[in-house]
């Protein structure tokens, strides 16, 4: 049992730290975007919602009932599907050239939502039983 529990915590902190290394590697995605007028906006609304997740994440480790954890999980997800539709402007918009460099990201993206929905579904499950 003491190992199946030290199992899953380190899963919470594998996730964790999925999170924040997603928000440095987004971080550095803004960095590279041009000093223009577009570039400037791009910068500061993915900034927002690219590194939003992992603090929500952290957060909804603490939550003070299942309802509150679902809420802050659904928030990361929220911010996660903002971040992915910026990234996909960038891309389009040739922001950051070549567009294939973000790739690789917008795959982590993609497997960060799938797992916080998944999450969020196997939670209000629990919540119902």
């Amino acid at each position: 049992m003491k190992d199946k529990k030290k199992e899953i915590n380190q899963n919470k902190f594998d996730l964790q730290e999925r999170f924040i290394d997603y928000a440095v590697r987004i971080i550095k995605v803004s960095e590279k975007l041009p000093e223009t007028k577009a570039g400037k906006q791009v910068s500061f609304q993915i900034l927002k919602s690219g590194t939003s997740p992992a603090p929500n994440y952290g957060e909804a480790q603490s939550a003070e009932s299942r309802a509150d954890f679902i809420h802050k999980l659904k928030i990361a997800l929220k911010e996660l599907r903002e971040t992915e539709v910026w990234l996909k402007i960038i891309a389009k918009a040739k922001l950051i050239k070549p567009s294939e460099k973000l790739s690789p990201l917008l795959q982590e993206t993609d497997e960060l939502i799938s797992i916080l929905f998944k999450s969020i579904d196997t939670a209000k499950k629990n919540n119902e039983q």
